[in-house]
């Protein structure tokens, strides 16, 4: 065998024993897990579907309405969340994934609590419209009953009282800054988690 043969199959052997190399370091090696929050509201009897009472999503004042809100948490870390719920309208602007950004409508209420890896955090989520009034085309939603405490509400009107929404936002405490931010940073990337559920309010007569 001449000497450039026999460097040919060196440049052989070196380069299949670098890919068998390459195989066995990618078969063996875990793959990282992504980090990530499930975020979902169940209607009353924990499924997708029933969000209304008979089914209707028109409301009246004191109609009242059980939804589940539940948050999983997949980051392989505790994580202290918030669940903020925003009251408004089709106009307004929902949340901005591509930037991050949470919904300018009205903040109506929040509820927090830490989350080991893992683990599901759902509650129930009771509310009922409680007062409100029509002036001419729009119905004002003045005050809202969650889960038995009040809420004052500043501006949430709709045209005719169609397409109201409440919005509901993940959150997630940063300790570096030592505050909420809307969504979670995974790997080098801002991430956001959040629902709407459309409404009207068309019995005006039964606004007070």
């Amino acid at each position: 065998m001449s000497s450039q043969n026999r460097r040919n199959l060196l440049v052989v052997f070196i380069t299949l024993l670098v890919v068998l190399e390459m195989i066995a370091y990618v078969g063996t090696t875990p793959r990282p897990r992504e980090q990530f929050f499930q975020l979902y509201v169940l209607g009353e009897n924990r499924l997708v579907a029933d969000y209304y009472p008979n089914d209707n999503p028109n409301l009246r004042r004191g109609d009242s309405v059980r939804w589940y809100v539940g948050v999983t948490n997949f980051m392989r870390t505790v994580q202290l969340v918030a669940i903020r719920v925003r009251l408004g309208n089709q106009t307004i602007r929902p949340p901005d994934d591509q930037q991050a950004l949470p919904s300018p409508a009205s903040l109506v209420t929040e509820f927090k609590r830490f989350i080991i890896n893992n683990e599901t955090w759902e509650f129930p989520f009771v509310w009922q419209i409680t007062s409100g009034s029509a002036v001419g085309e729009s119905v004002h939603i003045s005050e809202l009953q969650i889960n038995n405490q009040t809420f004052q509400l500043e501006s949430s009107s709709a045209l005719n009282g169609y397409n109201f929404r409440l919005i509901i936002e993940l959150w997630t405490w940063d300790v570096e800054s030592a505050a909420f931010h809307f969504g979670w940073q995974a790997s080098n990337e801002r991430r956001v988690a959040w629902l709407q559920v459309w409404f009207n309010v068309t019995s005006t007569p039964l606004l007070s």
